[in-house]
This record gives C-alpha cells, structure tokens and sequence, in this order.
C-alpha cells in the first residue's frame, strides 16, 4: 500500500469521510485504498481479502458515498437500495455497526436481519424507509416469502466472506435472494481464497468485474507467532488452563470442532477460576451476544468457540488465538489465526496437538508452506489420571500415545506471554529473561529433525 493514500484523497464525500476521521482512521489498508475507488465507479468487483484486512470498510464506505451521490426519488418502506449479506449472525451484526458508524452524519438508515430472534421486531422495523439491509440468507429469504421486504430496488448487493456461506450451503438461498433483485445492479464479492467454487459463483453473479487480491492465498500475517505443542489428548483442558493461568493472558481465542467440546472446555476452565464463555450455534442469540460482549470488554478471558461461531469476532488487537484441535480443513486454520495479528499488531497463535492430529499439522505446513515451531510448556505436570474424555470426537483405539516430554525431563518452555506477577516466562535453567521494553512475546528458535521436534522459546532482541 502506498503510505501517501489518505482516506482524503479517494474522493469520499464529506460527510463520510469525518466520520472516519472521528474513527481515528487516515489511511486506508491495502484492501482499502483499492476496492474502494473501484466501487465508487460502479462497476462489478471480486476481491480476496482475508479477515482482519480491512475489508468492511473497504465496501460500505463507498456504498455510502453512492447512495448520498444519487438520493432516491422516494424511500419506501422496506425497500433497501443496497444489500449485504453474511454468512453469520455475528459478522452482520458487526458489518451493520460499521455501516451504522460510518453513516452517523447522514440520513442513511440501516437495518441488520438474523435469525435466532423474534422475527416481529423485525418486521416492525421494515415497515419505515431503510436504505441498507444486512442480513444472513436464512432469515432475509423468511422476510421475502413474508413479503416483509422488497428487493426490486436494490442497486447495490454484496456478498461477504462469500467462500464461508459456500460452506455453510448457502449457495441456494443466495440464488434465490438475487432473483429476486435487478438485473442492473452493482455486484460485488468478497471472499478470503479464490476457490473453483467462488470462481463459478462469480461467473454466475458478476459482470465483467475488477478483480483485486491484497493477500496471497491461504497464508497467515507475518505479525503472527506460529507455535505447537505436541501433547495427549487427555491432558489437553489441564494444558489449555495451564498456560493461561501461568502466563496471566486475557482476551484469548480458543477454537474447538465441536459444540460439546466447547461447552465442556469453558465448563473446565471457569471451574479453574478463568472468566470463560462458549460460542456457538446451539447457544441463544442473547447468550451469544453477551459472551461476545463481555470478551470484547475484557470481562470474559477466555471465549471458547467453533469455526463458524468465530466468523463475527472483529477485534483489532485479539493477542493470542489457541487451537484447542485442529480444523479437519487447513484452509480453516488460516482463517483462526487471522483473528490475531491484525492491525498493525502482534499477535500469538498456539496449537495442541495430539498424535493423532500430526497428518492435520503436516497438510497446515503444505498449505501454509512453512514449518511451525515446537514448544514445551514449563512447569506443567499432567495428572495421573485425567477427568476429561481422551478426544470430543471417536477416537481409534490403537492411537499411540506420546508427549511425555515433561515427565522424562526433557527442557521446557512456558510460550509467549507474562505470568500473573507481571514477570516474563521463567525458562527452565532458573535465570528470568525478561520481555523487551514493547513487551513483545518470546520468539521460539527451532530445532527440527526428520523424525521429532522442539523448540526452546527465547525473548527477541
């Protein structure tokens, strides 16, 4: 990106651009600073940009600067001029917060549509002039068979993190939804990777669109330590609360497979004394809405959540990202640990791996095209007999068992972060090495074989 853009000088009408300047922002991200004058031109656009890139604004400022540009002849209730969709409650939430930000000083009105609550409100909502609708496919085809809401005068359709509503089976819901709009239109597509299946989606939706990509495919930010810790699955919740206990984290992410495994990993770390909270589909909007408020906050230390659960957490500085398994997908791993490392922020993803994840770990390291670190954790002495199951999913009997590094006595490291008293990580000898004066976490220095791995994790500088 070229550090000479301004916000200013892409031309965004005023009342816009104070907006963001009251935001704290002046210069655009790549993601930015290209998308946006394609939009404001009009034409179709697909661009791939991962999360944590910027991509939110990088549609809705331009959508706003058009519609103030070309004021409709008459508003009608329930009948938007632009439409985004979602492929999760959360992300449209957040995405109509930034629409609702970013439009403060005009007469622009928004509307966000999900399921999971009552439809009334709703409802009740979509009977006053609205401008911009963002909504998840499921619920936003419910207001259309209710006739609730019109879309024959939609200008403007965007399809956010169109790779995950693929995923999710969305993809027949969506060609219904843009049957039911214009013709002419504005398209423009949003997606983290440029998959066969996106390719068709664009061929089927956009007309002769810029096409723009800030990110190589599938790789992770260079703000992002990479580590694992090759442990049993029995000892996995004693490992996880272990090292967020020890090293005194907050605001830290945890992925799970699965729902029960989310629930019984929250359950284990707030009987540990952590502020914990699971995120998921089977959760009610309202408990979903307070674990991701009170982890935005501070509040909640620890959020436990599911792949798709996750899609609607935007924090700029998430510290620390923990896989508690890995994704069965390794794009998916991409995706997790983009949480963190946004922003211009370091950040500190860390998986457990069991033996029987090392296939996972060696399609991550293909995908990714690099090696992840090897850590062991200090101090940690899993119990005799643990509580826990041996995995949240069937395991096979003949798995073999493995990581009993800290019991033969092998060097261990506590991975990066401070302790509870403020001190960095104590390594093994007894001699402190203290983070630098920018507090960054300790960097592992790795040394690798063909056959096993480990790391011995020391301070930068």
């Amino acid at each position: 990106m070229n550090s000479e853009i301004t916000f200013a000088s892409l031309g965004l009408a005023d009342a816009i651009l104070h907006a963001v300047t009251d935001a704290g922002y002046t210069h655009p991200t790549a993601i930015q600073a290209q998308a946006i004058p394609q939009v404001m031109k009009g034409g179709d656009l697909l661009a791939a940009a991962q999360t944590g890139t910027g991509k939110t604004a990088g549609f809705t400022l331009p959508i706003l600067h058009r519609l103030l540009g070309q004021p409709a002849k008459q508003r009608k209730a329930g009948t938007p001029r632009a439409l985004i969709m979602t492929p999760t409650r959360e992300l449209a939430a957040q995405v109509e917060e930034s629409v609702r930000l970013y439009s403060r000083n005009t007469d622009i009105r928004s509307l966000v549509l999900f399921g999971g609550v009552n439809i009334n409100p709703q409802i009740r909502a979509l009977q006053r002039p609205i401008d911009i609708i963002v909504a998840t496919p499921g619920r936003l085809l419910d207001h259309c068979r209710q006739k609730t809401i019109d879309l024959s005068q939609v200008e403007i359709v965007v399809l956010d993190e169109a790779d995950r509503m693929l995923d999710m089976g969305f993809i027949r819901d969506i060609r219904r939804i843009l049957s039911l709009m214009p013709s002419e239109r504005q398209n423009l597509l949003f997606s983290a990777t440029f998959s066969p299946e996106i390719r068709e989606l664009a061929r089927n939706t956009l007309r002769s669109p810029i096409e723009i990509s800030v990110t190589p495919r599938n790789t992770a930010s260079e703000l992002i330590t990479q580590q694992v810790v090759v442990t049993e699955q029995a000892h996995k919740r004693d490992l996880i609360s272990h090292i967020i206990r020890q090293s005194g984290w907050h605001q830290v992410l945890v992925f799970c497979r699965t729902k029960h495994g989310a629930n019984r990993l929250a359950e284990k770390l707030s009987k540990d004394g952590l502020n914990a909270a699971a995120l998921h589909g089977n959760k009610s909007q309202s408990a979903r809405t307070r674990a991701l408020d009170g982890f935005k906050t501070g509040k909640v230390v620890v959020l436990v959540a599911t792949d798709i659960a996750a899609r609607g957490i935007d924090i700029d500085q998430l510290p620390y990202v923990i896989n508690f398994e890995l994704p069965q997908v390794p794009e998916d791993y991409v995706h997790r640990i983009g949480r963190t490392g946004r922003a211009g922020s370091e950040g500190l993803a860390l998986s457990l791996v069991d033996r029987s994840e090392i296939k996972l770990l060696k399609a991550i390291e293909r995908l990714i095209n690099r090696d992840i670190d090897h850590i062991e954790i200090a101090d940690f002495e899993p119990p005799a007999r643990s509580a826990q199951s041996e995995s949240d999913e069937p395991r096979r009997r003949n798995a073999p068992r493995h990581g009993e590094g800290a019991r033969n006595g092998q060097a261990n490291r506590r991975p990066g972060g401070r302790d509870n008293a403020g001190r960095g990580a104590q390594p093994a000898g007894g001699r402190a090495r203290t983070a630098d004066a920018r507090g960054r976490r300790p960097q592992p220095q790795r040394t690798r074989s063909s056959g096993s791995t480990s790391a011995v994790a020391t301070t930068q500088g």
